[in-house]
């Protein structure tokens, strides 16, 4: 099976958000720097970057409006509507099933963004996590969010300015509540993981100076998504977004941490007698399946069923013979210095 690999960045805000400075321009060109394929822009309550006819190609890098629905709690990335759903920031009991489904309603996608958030007393940032597991109807969540990640490790001032000098070094991967969370809801039904970045370049003041955290240029390496295609992007920017969204929406897609090692080339298939499966897809067992990872760089790969390890092994290739039914994932570590730091979380692939 042979898939066009794009790399992008989910969930992050430019000036048109309230708490964001940069401009769309400044960010696209970043992206370009940085040799990001796709932005997909969630600003607060709003789609003005489409509005002002920003949405779609800019030479290499592909736009994509989406934008964050964000009430105090449980807050929701969607993608693919027309309308603006807007919400009191501040409201505590806003319903998230209501805009879960309204965003159905519009032919949208949406995300639960940043489910385990819970900020920083050092440097006073509120905690905003998912609350209300009873809703249905969403398409994924956000497995690894570079901002919780990131202010997880905010506790004292010297980690603090270790972290803002060097964020790559402090990153630890999804958390482990989430990635649980993940596996069992897979479980009862497919829930497409997301990277996400939520970066706004927030000014911070210390005496007379002040910097952004963070620079765009600075973190779109960090937690990126790639989402995989059967043929390349045609440069039709309509066509274009609906393809990148369509195979969003079916799982066919992974999250890498591109800071110290490229993922472009990884690969995860399960093949039967007749064909070959990829992350998102649903297969009927019949005998014995065999699982294949690939990676470009050697890494310690681990395959996950159900949300257990049942195999690993360091190298560049895996092969696993699957017998039995279950939600199928792989993790891939790289040793960076002497240690091994997280890379590649795949979506699964269904056995059933």
């Amino acid at each position: 099976m042979d898939l066009y690999d794009y790399a992008g960045v989910i969930h992050l805000h430019s000036a048109y958000s309230f708490d964001g400075r940069t401009s769309v321009d400044e960010i696209v060109r970043a992206a370009d720097e940085t040799g990001t394929d796709f932005l997909m822009i969630t600003d607060h309550f709003t789609l003005e970057a489409r509005k002002k006819g920003q949405e779609g190609w800019h030479d290499g890098v592909l736009l994509v409006v989406g934008q964050e629905i964000s009430p105090r709690f449980n807050h929701y990335l969607a993608f693919g509507v027309d309308e603006e759903i807007i919400l009191d920031e501040s409201d505590e009991h806003a319903s998230p099933q209501e805009y879960i489904d309204k965003v159905r309603q519009h032919g949208g996608i949406g995300f639960i963004a940043h489910p385990d958030h819970e900020g920083t007393k050092l440097f006073h940032v509120k905690q905003f996590p998912w609350k209300d597991w009873s809703v249905s109807g969403y398409t994924g969540m956000g497995v690894w969010d570079f901002m919780t990640d990131w202010q997880s490790t905010l506790q004292s001032l010297p980690r603090a300015l270790a972290g803002y000098l060097c964020p790559a070094y402090v990153l630890r991967g999804p958390r482990e509540i989430t990635l649980k969370r993940w596996d069992r809801l897979n479980q009862q039904g497919k829930v497409v993981g997301i990277g996400e970045l939520d970066n706004h370049d927030t000014p911070y003041t210390i005496g007379k100076m002040t910097i952004g955290i963070f620079p765009f240029r600075r973190v779109l390496r960090l937690v990126r998504t790639h989402i995989l295609l059967d043929s390349p992007l045609s440069g039709q920017a309509g066509d274009d977004m609906n393809r990148l969204l369509h195979a969003l929406a079916h799982g066919r897609t992974y999250i890498a941490m591109e800071h110290f090692r490229n993922a472009k080339g990884f690969s995860f298939m399960v093949a039967d007698a007749d064909r070959d499966f990829t992350m998102g897809d649903e297969l009927v067992l019949q005998g014995e399946g065999l699982l294949q990872v690939t990676v470009p760089h050697a890494g310690r790969i681990h395959i996950i069923r159900n949300g257990h390890c049942c195999a690993q092994r360091v190298g560049t290739e895996m092969r696993y013979a699957i017998k039995k039914k279950g939600v199928y994932r792989v993790e891939v570590y790289a040793t960076v210095w002497g240690h091994y730091r997280p890379w590649i979380f795949s979506n699964p692939v269904y056995v059933i």
